[in-house]
């Protein structure tokens, strides 16, 4: 879509400045300064809709006032009359998460790390605890008498009936003391078993002993206590017959060194060190699965040995090759287990730590057993919606028999089916596309997810029945449209934005082709005035025939010039057709665009929302295709847009800053200019958690870290290079770019500047610090392209 043409605004600017030339003037033009300011010039967008229980009343957190920190208010759905909810009643407000009882006449919630339960029908607000520590991991009993939940490294009931609270089970540290007095020596021990056997008195004392030890165990009625040694219990869970506690173990690692962060700039007047991360490739933490017969106090360890592929050990991700590491299994990280609605059947998800492999299997507690029915394997690394570790969608279906879950084995992420009793595999959708946060309705009838299938950088929300059958798209307005179901399934509050256009809430009858009602309207009269740009959504002709999308700004009077833009995390998506999180780049495109710029903003290779192929083309070379996709941005520019190919730009933060790096060290002659904004500088000094996944470990892999990590190549830098970074970057830490700027002295480079921020982290707070930011960019581009 185009933004109006340069006829029109010059007509509507002409009658502004006519009716009110000062003002008019002042409320058209932007600056760094304007732009980059909090959001109070923008306005609060609505954040986080929920229900009323009744579905009458859609309450979200909202900033009208331009406050310190978000409101709670309300709307009536139907008259849409917003009201700010008093401190008095949000207080007797159910949270908007929670369990139901099954015929949903209770709900129960923690707030503040305490118990409460919710009576829907009398609107009553009960306080079940008041603690200082924190209850969490909450779930009802079978027969739903007791709330189940967690505390610390215990597991408690709460008989709902009375209030009492019995603790089930406790997982301590240290090994089980021993009843026999420990000798410290070995002659102390051989005299104590000689003094036994010479001395029947002695003898006959300790028999009786260990015999009324036993009968009051026997007889005890007692929480089961289970020493754990080192390791840390975590997501314990009863099961639905209650014989058996699941958790999960966490052993530390006990040579990670962490990294230091300076402080600087502290209130103390010293420099603080922050701790931070180990680095990727540092040893990390293990997990172990076990099950507790509550019956015989026991700890059964669950094997990993039945997964298929187990012992398989895949390139890359062993630093020591000459070892035999096919002996014993890989390690494994267990979630669940999912528990069917009438508690006979169980399953986990399962996740090597090399993150190559995704198993879903059935679990025996009575043995402790797996047996395996779904396998995923990526010799890149598992991913994509829905699908990895917390964010995997599963669960069972009414009929029990039946679970779901999600998997790119088609290249997109799609629902799937299985039945356990006949062992069959069905598929719900499919298509070159990807679904988001599959939910079964609250009557069990329905499906509803987010999808892209329109468009890849369109969202819309979808109902389809339980069995896969009558596929229906519920909202309609082009963007985004983030939904929230009503209780009762008949009312959708969305939450919706357009390219041009910050969220707004909305409300519509849950059918296809209903009339959307806008409930807010958030954003100031003075950023209204500006007509801000929508992007043409193009589409690019990469070297390798690929065709990635991109946002292209276009301006009324170019100057001949273009700045390509880099959006930070990698696996993310801004060639969309709805509100960035980049709200800032968008405005300050539309200001370069103002002083005759075209402005290229690309989902380039290993960006969300196209696909497994897409996601995963960067794996072993960071700075391969992805920065391929930026040079062939540029040759389009030039190509198809006129654009003089030695005055193109180049700018991004995070991982954008990492691209620009290895364009300007890499590239030369493509870009005369780039701006990296707390760039990655050495993958090998970044996180395990997301580096380990796309470069596997450094010690193992050295060419995929040493070919993607720009430091290697700063002695190819020939254009003008400007680096920020926020000193206190607990994230991508300020060392980077401190090691970097020593390599860049040594090798004797010009036409690079590095501008620090003592009191920025990774993602900046203050407005001056992005002014500062922004007006350095913005001085970068106008002295090396204009």
């Amino acid at each position: 879509m185009q933004r109006v043409q340069f006829s029109k605004k010059l007509i509507f600017l002409l009658a502004l400045l006519v009716i009110q030339p000062a003002k008019a003037q002042e409320k058209t033009e932007l600056t760094v300064a304007k732009i980059m300011q909090d959001t109070a010039w923008i306005g609060h967008s609505p954040q986080r809709p929920f229900w009323s229980e009744d579905g009458k009343t859609i309450y979200f957190y909202w900033n009208p006032e331009n406050a310190d920190a978000d409101s709670l208010y309300k709307v009536d759905a139907s008259k849409g009359q917003i009201e700010k909810v008093a401190t008095s009643e949000r207080a007797l407000l159910p949270a908007a998460g929670g369990i139901y009882c099954s015929d949903f006449k209770k709900k129960y919630f923690t707030r503040d790390g305490d118990l409460f339960a919710y009576d829907l029908k009398k609107k009553e607000l009960n306080r079940l605890t008041k603690t200082f520590a924190r209850e969490s991991n909450i779930s009802l009993s079978k027969n739903e008498s007791s709330l189940i939940f967690q505390e610390g490294s215990s597991l408690y009931k709460l008989i709902l009936s009375t209030g009492a609270v019995q603790q089930i089970i406790e997982f301590a540290s240290g090994k089980k003391p021993s009843d026999e007095p420990k000798a410290s020596t070995e002659i102390e021990s051989y005299l104590r078993s000689e003094e036994l056997r010479l001395i029947e008195t002695l003898k006959s004392r300790k028999e009786k002993s260990d015999r009324r030890k036993l009968a009051e165990e026997a007889t005890a009625d007692h929480p089961v206590k289970i020493y754990i040694g080192t390791q840390n219990a975590e997501s314990m869970q009863l099961s639905p017959d209650e014989r058996f506690v699941t958790v999960r173990l966490r052993q530390n690692p006990k040579d990670s060194k962490r990294t230091i962060v300076p402080n600087y700039v502290d209130e103390s007047g010293f420099t603080e060190n922050l701790n931070a991360r180990p680095k990727v490739g540092s040893p990390a933490s293990t997990y172990a699965f076990g099950v507790v017969d509550l019956s015989r106090d026991s700890l059964m360890l669950v094997k990993s040995d039945t997964l298929p592929g187990i012992f398989e050990v895949p390139e890359f991700t062993q630093p020591d090759k000459s070892k035999d590491n096919k002996s014993k299994p890989r390690e494994v990280r267990f979630t669940g287990p999912f528990w069917s609605d009438d508690g006979q059947h169980a399953f986990v998800t399962i996740e090597s730590a090399d993150n190559k492999d995704r198993w879903l299997a059935l679990l025996d507690c009575e043995t402790a057993t797996i047996k395996p029915f779904e396998h995923q394997h990526d010799e890149a690394w598992i991913g994509g919606p829905n699908i990895w570790g917390r964010f995997g969608s599963v669960g069972w279906l009414p009929d029990n028999q039946s679970l779901y879950f999600c998997s790119e084995e088609t290249g997109y992420s799609h629902l799937y089916i299985y039945n356990i009793r006949t062992g069959t595999k069905q598929a719900l959708t499919s298509g070159e596309f990807e679904i988001y946060s599959p939910s079964i309705s609250r009557d069990k009838k329905y499906w509803y997810f987010s999808s892209n299938e329109i468009h890849p950088g369109e969202r819309h929300f979808y109902r389809m029945k339980i069995n896969g059958s009558d596929l229906e798209r519920l909202t309609s307005l082009p963007g985004n449209n983030d939904v929230t179901v009503s209780p009762d399934g008949k009312m959708l509050a969305i939450r919706r934005s357009y390219m041009n256009q910050p969220w707004e809430l909305y409300v519509q009858k849950a059918k296809p082709g209903e009339a959307v009602k806008q409930l807010t309207n958030s954003t100031t009269e003075e950023w209204r005035a500006y007509p801000w740009r929508i992007p043409e959504i193009v589409r690019i002709p990469a070297s390798d025939g690929a065709q990635p999308y991109a946002r292209l700004y276009r301006p009324e009077q170019a100057n001949g010039a273009a700045v390509i833009f880099v959006h930070g995390a990698g696996y993310l998506q801004n060639a969309h057709k709805w509100w960035s999180s980049y709200y800032r780049e968008y405005m300050f495109h539309n200001l370069l665009a103002d002083k005759g710029y075209t402005v290229l903003d690309i989902d380039y290779r290993g960006s969300a929302g196209y696909g497994r192929d897409w996601r995963t083309a960067i794996y072993r070379h960071m700075g391969g295709k992805d920065l391929d996709d930026q040079t062939d941005g540029a040759a389009y520019l030039v190509g198809e847009l006129g654009i003089d190919s030695k005055r193109i730009g180049i700018y991004g933060g995070s991982y954008g800053g990492f691209i620009t790096l290895m364009a300007m060290f890499t590239k030369p002659g493509i870009f005369q200019s780039g701006a990296a904004l707390r760039p990655v500088t050495d993958w090998a000094h970044y996180n395990h958690g997301y580096t380990s996944n796309i470069l596997n470990i450094p010690q193992a892999d050295t060419l995929a870290y040493r070919r993607s990590s720009p430091i290697y190549f700063a002695d190819g830098l020939q254009g003008h290079l400007l680096i920020c970074h926020g000193m206190i970057d607990t994230n991508v830490h300020f060392q980077d770019v401190v090691r970097l700027s020593q390599r860049l002295i040594e090798l004797g480079k010009e036409n690079w500047q590095l501008a620090v921020y003592p009191l920025e982290g990774h993602g900046f707070v203050e407005p001056s610090s992005w002014t500062d930011e922004y007006r350095r960019i913005l001085q970068l581009f106008e002295s090396t392209l204009k």
